[in-house]
């Protein structure tokens, strides 16, 4: 029996850290990811082998303590460091960087599903939206007085003039240019906090959510949907700044991320050594039926 259990203690430290190495190598791939997020995978030991349960003391004899034997290791699971990425220039007045708390809110025209983004590699669409790479659309403050809450949409310019340009400043205000002389403030992007963002799914494409088009963005992740006011407003309640013309970079330290993975892979050669040493044991013990 021990035998066999030092075997499956192996087997489990080379299927455990393989996962590990998995995470460590999929947080260096995205170093250059805009606003990736590194993981980190976390370890448990699995269930004991119990040969002797504990028992209290009793009248004249001492008490009795548990004895049992490990069964390895198990991947006790991936938690990700949402912690603050550099901001870089880029100079595109359409790149925005969020700094300090929150996510974009985006949304998905086609099938109506919702989105949260630390990632502002944002663009002018040709029907007005400001949308992300794949097309899906920035949420905000619209509407006459900022009232309503949609997709953030380029307004209808004075009659006779052109829109000249268009600013985003840090409360994310756009605010649209004339070329007779006026300006005028059509949309302020929004952003949204999360109570526990390690609930948030990712689902690639720098997105996270992975929730029914009927619920709101990380709905277990513990937020509510966005409102109009201040409460979803840059700068208030907690929330970071937007920097426009800027992009969040990774966050993934690349000194750490070796050093984890040179440890890790010197647990999973402990792990592949304990299943050769397993096996020269049973070979000597079927030697033993020779002799």
């Amino acid at each position: 029996m021990s035998l066999i259990g030092t075997m499956g203690s192996g087997v489990s430290a080379l299927r455990t850290f393989m996962k590990g190495l998995e995470v460590i190598g999929n947080n260096i791939a995205n170093v250059n990811t805009t606003s990736f997020k590194a993981s980190e995978a976390k370890y448990a030991d699995s269930f004991s082998n119990i040969l002797q349960r504990s028992s209290p003391s009793a009248a004249g004899a001492a008490n009795n303590p548990s004895t049992g034997i490990g069964t390895g290791v198990k991947l006790a699971g991936v938690s990700v460091n949402f912690t603050q990425g550099s901001l870089a220039s880029t100079g595109k007045e359409t790149d925005l960087g969020i700094s300090g708390n929150g996510f974009f809110h985006v949304k998905n025209s086609v099938d109506d599903a919702e989105y949260a983004t630390r990632a502002g590699e944002f663009r002018w669409d040709d029907q007005g939206f400001l949308v992300t790479s794949q097309g899906y659309r920035v949420q905000g403050l619209t509407g006459t007085g900022l009232t309503a809450v949609g997709n953030v949409k380029l307004g209808a310019a004075p009659t006779g003039t052109q829109l000249q340009s268009v600013t985003i400043d840090r409360s994310g205000s756009v605010v649209e240019f004339y070329s007779n002389g006026t300006s005028a403030t059509t949309n302020r992007l929004l952003l949204q906090t999360f109570n526990d963002p390690a609930a948030l799914t990712n689902v690639g494409n720098n997105l996270y959510g992975g929730l029914l088009s009927a619920g709101p963005v990380g709905a277990a992740a513990g937020n509510s949907l966005l409102q109009a006011g201040d409460v979803n407003a840059p700068g208030k309640n907690g929330l970071g700044i937007i920097q426009s013309g800027t992009l969040e970079l990774s966050n993934v330290d690349l000194t750490d991320q070796f050093a984890n993975l040179i440890t890790t892979q010197r647990s999973f050669q402990a792990g592949s050594r304990l299943i050769t040493v397993s096996d020269t044991v049973l070979e000597d013990i079927v030697g033993l039926k020779r002799s």
